[in-house]
């Protein structure tokens, strides 16, 4: 089992950054891809990033993109996700997850074995 433990979320204003870290201990070792979601008040759980661990190949939501940056430190086990131009709509809990395989749709909470505990993400306008 794998141990994810996120930081650096908190309050900022529209068009302002944040930068998410998630740490991960445990059985790491053959850690197929990780990927970051959230969850806003009322409403499902959202696939926001995804990093392929063999060759660091990153997918984003169209919601997303050109925003949030998802990226990984390999000797730390610790990936982070970037996020610039912050808008009120990306205000949720982000969640980090482990794959310890690959499954079709890296989009679907089902895809990830391991969870963190999550990190509050308030953008304000």
């Amino acid at each position: 089992q794998v141990q994810l433990v996120e930081s650096g979320g908190g309050l900022v204003q529209a068009g302002g950054s944040l930068r998410l870290s998630c740490a991960a201990s445990g059985r790491t070792f053959g850690t197929y891809a990780m990927g970051w979601f959230r969850q806003a008040p009322g409403k499902e759980r959202e696939f926001v990033a995804r990093i392929r661990w063999e060759d660091s190949i990153t997918n984003y939501a169209e919601s997303v993109k050109g925003r949030f940056t998802m990226s990984r430190h390999n000797i730390k086990n610790t990936v982070y996700l970037q996020m610039d131009s912050l808008k009120p709509e990306d205000t949720a809990i982000y969640y980090c997850a482990a794959a310890s395989y690959g499954r079709s749709l890296y989009s679907r909470t089902s895809s990830y074995d391991s969870w963190g505990q999550g990190t509050q993400v308030t953008v304000s306008s």
